[in-house]
């Protein structure tokens, strides 16, 4: 059930207690007493990165008859959003700096959103009439966050409540490096043991990246296996080049047996990928297919050579026994992500393997990340050294996140614990 969040205009800056902990993949119900009849107010809701940029949504709505008004059965008449969103406040903000991405560094700490009521249709000059704070979590009750530094390894293991044994996950992010523990701290609250790995770009690992070692993640996944004494294999969550690395890892390496790739590539990208005595170069890039947007951002989509033409750039899915789900945003301008997933299918079946999954979201972006996350449609890419399109629509950018989010659980709980799981339409 959703956690509602009553504002009262006569209790100025009350702070909203939940009765229990709230994950940020939870809806929060959004909900506003003691206005007049049919009052027109507008409703801002704003969150603060931890490094420092705020991100902002608006909404401009109309009490009833009773002077109350409750998101899930009011629709917004414009602002960052209209028709009927009872989390649109959440998903729809953006960042008042251009071209930043939100991002959770520290999992221990909430983000704390910020809900006011402003009088009128004007969000910058509307009388405000309360304010409410709402904490979203990414530790789920019971949760333990154990970090591992075993060998050349830095990585974070989440483990969920209970003595186990769990369903093991390895969750890889993509370029930019560091260690992202906000997808795996929310997914183990379902039941799986999830280890954050980073790979660059985090301590005394390398700060960048010419050449990615295999052996490296091999020592993660045989960490996990040990750790977790679970039977065949373990489960890979990768997104953007983290989905690249899961594809090359279950066409390399032992014990995976089940991988979900969102918007990965199906050729090597950036920087060459290597396995003892074997170097997979990376596809060429093209820069004068480089074009522009209207808003003078770079669009990158065509950048990439095909996997068809470079074809020593192809990672070679056919050696993998893994069962795979690609999770594809039909806007993805970071490259061609539907094009690749189609790909690799093909390449599998011509080998006799097990024809993929492949979920297709059609006006999403490039990033799918957790329920109710922001769209990010345009910030700096690494490789590219300054800001790309990313593509997406907000609306339907929210709603791809919502659906990934329990096809992705519903996949591993399937292929990891042998459970068939039914997530509940309304998450």
């Amino acid at each position: 059930m959703p956690q509602c969040c009553h504002i009262h205009p006569s209790l100025f800056a009350r702070v909203s207690k939940a009765v229990r902990l709230i994950c940020w993949d939870q809806p929060v119900r959004i909900a506003v007493c003691g206005l007049v009849s049919e009052q027109p107010v507008t409703l801002q809701a704003s969150l603060r990165y931890e490094k420092g940029a705020l991100f902002r949504a608006h909404a401009r709505y109309r009490a009833d008859a009773g002077g109350e008004l409750d998101l899930e059965r009011v629709p917004a008449l414009g602002g960052s959003f209209a028709r009927l969103e009872p989390v649109g406040l959440i998903w729809a903000v953006e960042p008042d700096k251009p071209y930043w991405r939100l991002l959770k560094r520290d999992v221990q700490m909430p983000f704390v959103v910020e809900l006011e009521v402003l009088d009128g249709y004007e969000p910058d000059g509307g009388l405000l009439l309360a304010r409410a704070l709402h904490e979203l979590h990414f530790m789920p009750s019971g949760v333990r966050r154990v970090p591992v530094r075993e060998g050349r390894v830095w990585a974070t293991l989440f483990l969920p409540p209970g003595p186990g044994p769990y369903p093991g996950i390895m969750d890889l992010f993509g370029l930019g490096g560091g260690l992202l523990e906000y997808r795996a701290s929310l997914l183990a609250g379902k039941g799986f043991a999830v280890m954050a790995l980073a790979y660059y770009n985090h301590d005394d690992l390398p700060q960048s990246v010419d050449t990615l070692h295999l052996e490296y993640f091999e020592e993660a996944v045989n960490y996990l296996l040990i750790t977790l004494r679970l039977g065949p294999g373990i489960g890979l969550l990768g997104i953007s080049k983290g989905g690249e690395l899961s594809l090359a890892m279950s066409s390399f390496l032992k014990g995976i047996t089940a991988a979900v790739i969102i918007n990965g590539s199906v050729a090597v990208v950036g920087a060459n990928i290597r396995y003892k005595d074997e170097t997979l170069p990376p596809v060429t890039v093209m820069r004068d297919r480089v074009k522009m947007t209207k808003d003078g951002i770079k669009d990158v989509v065509e950048a990439l050579k095909s996997p068809l033409e470079d074809g020593k750039s192809f990672i070679p899915v056919e050696r993998s026994n893994t069962t795979f789900l690609f999770l594809v945003g039909q806007d993805d301008h970071n490259w061609k992500s539907e094009f690749y997933a189609n790909e690799a299918s093909k390449r599998l079946q011509a080998h006799g393997k097990e024809k993929p999954q492949i979920i297709c979201y059609p006006e999403a972006g490039h990033y799918i990340e957790p329920p109710y996350w922001p769209l990010c449609r345009a910030a700096h890419h690494v490789l590219v050294g300054g800001p790309i399109f990313y593509g997406g629509e907000p609306r339907a950018h929210a709603m791809a996140q919502l659906d990934a989010w329990k096809r992705l659980q519903i996949f591993f709980h399937k292929h990891l614990d042998g459970v068939e799981v039914t997530i509940p339409t309304k998450l």
